[in-house]
């Protein structure tokens, strides 16, 4: 990635809302209520303090509840758009409207191993392929860690995922840390890497992803880490989850007023703290529990669409969820399911879509699907691309001068043009012979190559020595005084 992508739908023609300004305007009024009569829980007492002291009421020690006016404040000092940069500063995303950027996603236990075809815990090195590989893919812009380990010290996961993506990437990063401790840490690596906590204030390459318990109670860590980040200046993408039918009302409409208003406290919290803290809000979240199989998928279609629309109403950057699978291997279903949520998505309007080359509903990941994922995305670059109509184009003198019989390969203005349409380099499009010439292979087994292929070549620019000692430093010596 050698700069910012302008991923904007052509003159608004893609764009598809779920609900209607009039619709998201009865969502809004709804958490509004909820939050004035029913409140939320709070476990963090400086929290509950900034917002007593803004004019919202306690009740039970942690229980708040939050007058509309602050919510109206809070929209009215958060940033419409945000802008992240690469490792090296140079400005890689623009974070809003309809502009869309894909990635990783950063927390799954298991891997379906390319090489093997078979499922395993996940390790540090693949933390590592993962990173690689993401840096070398075209259509992939922003990176997360999308495994946890599990061969190395839980305590310290945090921080050599980290370490392996700012060394093995130069895209901007999304990560996340089980505890606020090595949120601190990480914000301390990314510090060394920028060149100081100024630097990176200034041209963030990294956003935290906070989760956050549930739509009306928030954890103590969730809530640190979002003090912390608005105290920083740093972007930070504050995620409720509602799962309707279990932390929240089965209804679609009464869930999205929940989760909506677990949004709006965290956005009214960062803005007490720091006014302009540039704040994203989720456009996912909004699951169900599968009453069949108790398992909360990530492909439902049910609240696709809905807090995306929440998000364009606000005018606030959002992060979606996309190039997902339920399925448990790289087969029809996972292919499917990635196409059709990336498409969602696409449509909706995300501006960052994660989760690409996730399996098993978040449980399980797959560097061949992350590959599929990334053909897909071009696949809908040049769907999306502006339509040129122009005289060069419409190549009226050339028809005229071939006339009916004409053939065109031989001409310049083919020569010229043929580059602009789309030419795949894993999805299959030649002849049943030439298909069987080259082994019959599945679009798997392609991709499993194509990992193969780019991992023995692709050298991500190095970090420059002085900041990789500081990033080891902080990794490997994480209590050491001043820290």
């Amino acid at each position: 990635m050698t700069g910012v992508q302008s991923r904007t739908l052509s003159a608004n023609r893609a764009l598809y809302r779920h609900l209607m300004p009039e619709e998201c305007q009865k969502i809004h009024e709804a958490s509004l209520t909820i939050l004035e009569r029913t409140g939320v829980r709070l476990h963090h007492p400086d929290a509950v303090d900034l917002l007593e002291g803004a004019g919202a009421s306690v009740a039970d020690g942690d229980l708040v509840r939050v007058p509309a006016g602050l919510v109206e404040e809070a929209l009215l000092t958060a940033p419409r758009s945000i802008r992240m940069y690469d490792r090296v500063g140079r400005e890689a995303m623009v974070l809003e409207g309809d502009r869309r950027y894909y990635g990783t996603g950063s927390d799954c236990l298991n891997i379906v191993d390319h090489r093997t075809g078979q499922r395993r815990a996940a390790v540090l090195q693949d933390v590592v392929e993962g990173a690689t590989l993401c840096d070398a893919l075209p259509n992939v812009d922003f990176v997360m860690s999308m495994f946890l380990p599990s061969d190395v010290d839980v305590h310290l996961s945090d921080l050599r995922q980290m370490e392996a993506m700012v060394t093995h990437t130069t895209k901007p990063i999304v990560f996340v840390t089980t505890d606020f401790a090595n949120c601190e840490r990480v914000v301390g690596i990314a510090e060394a890497v920028a060149g100081g906590s100024a630097a990176l204030a200034a041209r963030p390459f990294c956003a935290c992803y906070v989760n956050v318990t549930s739509a009306l109670r928030h954890n103590e860590e969730a809530l640190s880490k979002l003090l912390y980040l608005a105290r920083k200046g740093l972007p930070v993408l504050y995620i409720p989850i509602s799962i309707a039918g279990m932390t929240g009302p089965v209804t679609m409409a009464g869930n999205m007023a929940a989760l909506n208003a677990g949004v709006l406290v965290g956005l009214v919290l960062s803005q007490l703290t720091r006014p302009g803290t540039p704040f994203v809000v989720p456009a996912c979240g909004l699951t169900m529990l599968d009453m069949k199989t108790t398992t909360t998928p990530y492909c439902s279609p049910n609240a696709k669409g809905v807090t995306h629309a929440m998000a364009h109403y606000y005018g606030l950057p959002s992060f979606g969820l996309g190039g997902a699978s339920d399925a448990k291997l790289v087969d029809q279903q996972a292919a499917a399911e990635a196409a059709l949520t990336l498409m969602v998505e696409t449509l909706n309007g995300a501006n960052l879509i994660h989760d690409l080359g996730y399996l098993e509903s978040g449980l399980c990941g797959s560097l061949a699907q992350l590959v599929i994922c990334d053909q897909i995305v071009g696949w809908m670059d040049h769907l999306f691309r502006p339509f040129d109509i122009s005289d060069e184009t419409l190549a009226l003198d050339l028809i005229d001068e071939k006339g009916p019989e004409g053939h065109y390969v031989e001409t310049d203005h083919t020569m010229a043009h043929f580059r602009e349409h789309w030419y795949p380099d894993l999805i299959e499009r030649g002849d049943h012979a030439q298909w069987q010439a080259k082994g019959s292979k599945s679009l798997g087994e392609r991709a499993a190559e194509k990992v193969d292929e780019i991992l023995a070549v692709h050298r991500p620019t190095p970090l420059p020595e002085a900041a990789a000692r500081k990033v080891a430093d902080i990794v490997h010596f994480p209590d050491a005084p001043g820290r």
